[in-house]
């Protein structure tokens, strides 16, 4: 692409994920980074100059830029709906961090402003691109496995020193472990599975001092046709951990891993020939850095230029958000069924089940 066809864009937010961002875009030939912006100077400026562009304080008027052409917001949560909403007044396409917003409202004003401009707005779910969630879900469209009966899915680690001082552990700001990660899964489960409609959940917190924030969100949730998606995201895991597993009538997909910490990123492909016989598997290991903000980035630009709905969509994380709105008014409401205890004299032992 030649230079004045390039997608010129504003980065918002020099944060950790901000730069891992902002570095996968410089290296696309497609698009140039123009400014970069933080509240803090500093941070701004070191981006800026690992990606060769200026830089700003100032996010109002980063956005506003006559020079720019699609906005990358990556704030802490609370700021996230914000920034997007003024970039799309602005007329910027606008990729947006997990999780959009702090609530479905904050969200759906965005989603009104995109599709009234004719803007394309993408929430970025990077998960999605992760090569052995992506080639299980190749797998899964291709009839591999059947119908799915079940998806299940275990996302944690243990958190680092401080971590009850991070703005995700702030209610307020946004935080708790079902916004931090926990939506990674919410946003596969509909990927595979669409909509839910039934929910129980319970969530604790079970170590960091940081209630009523969560560090622990234990979530069941039924699609109108039976299927069960099953979701643990931990703070409290200790050890860095993600699986997700896809289980249908005529076999299964498993995926281990996300790199780096999370350890090799790997799929098994599993088909059930027989019934009560070991299905027969096929391994595919993914080694190397991950590749997964890139490809996201490379996705958004072929939406840009085809006007094409992107993956992960305004409207599609809208509804991601108010299923976790949902899982938290189901953890919040529903005490579940009491156990009687073995003192209690109206147990009886003559029960059936």
């Amino acid at each position: 692409m030649s230079v004045e066809n390039r997608i010129r864009v504003a980065v918002v937010g020099a944060g950790k994920f901000g730069t891992k961002r902002a570095m996968a875009i410089a290296k696309n030939p497609s698009s140039e980074i123009r400014v970069v912006t933080d509240t803090a100077l500093e941070s701004a400026r070191s981006l800026a100059e690992n990606v060769g562009s200026e830089h700003s304080t100032n996010w109002e008027e980063t956005v506003a830029r006559k020079d720019v052409d699609a906005v990358v917001v990556a704030t802490s949560t609370q700021f996230l709906s914000e920034v997007t909403h003024a970039a799309l007044i602005a007329g910027k396409h606008v990729l947006c961090e997990k999780p959009f917003a702090r609530t479905a409202e904050e969200a759906r004003i965005s989603v009104e402003e995109a599709a009234k401009r004719s803007l394309l707005l993408k929430v970025g779910y990077n998960h999605r691109y992760h090569p052995a969630i992506a080639k299980a879900h190749e797998l899964f469209e291709q009839g591999l496995i059947g119908d799915i009966q079940f998806l299940r899915c275990l996302y944690g680690h243990g958190g680092r020193q401080g971590y009850e001082r991070e703005w995700r552990s702030d209610p307020k700001s946004g935080g708790g472990q079902l916004l931090d990660q926990g939506v990674h899964a919410l946003d596969l489960f509909r990927w595979f599975l669409g909509d839910f409609r039934e929910i129980k959940a319970f969530n604790t917190t079970s170590y960091w001092p940081i209630a009523p924030a969560e560090d622990n969100i234990f979530a069941l949730l039924r699609t109108d046709h039976g299927q069960v998606a099953t979701l643990h995201a931990s703070w409290t895991n200790w050890k860095n951990v993600f699986t997700f597993d896809i289980f249908g009538e005529t076999g299964f997909l498993s995926v281990t891993g996300l790199g780096g910490h999370y350890g090799t990123e790997r799929l098994c492909l599993g088909l059930r020939h027989t019934i009560g016989v070991k299905p027969e598997e096929q391994w595919f290991d993914y080694e190397g850095p991950d590749e997964s903000l890139g490809k996201e980035w490379k996705d958004f630009l072929d939406c840009i230029a085809t006007g094409r709905q992107p993956a992960s969509s305004g409207e599609e994380s809208l509804r991601t958000l108010q299923l976790a709105q949902a899982i938290c008014q189901a953890s919040n409401n529903t005490p579940g069924v009491i156990v009687p205890s073995s003192s209690d004299r109206s147990l009886s032992t003559s029960a059936s089940f």
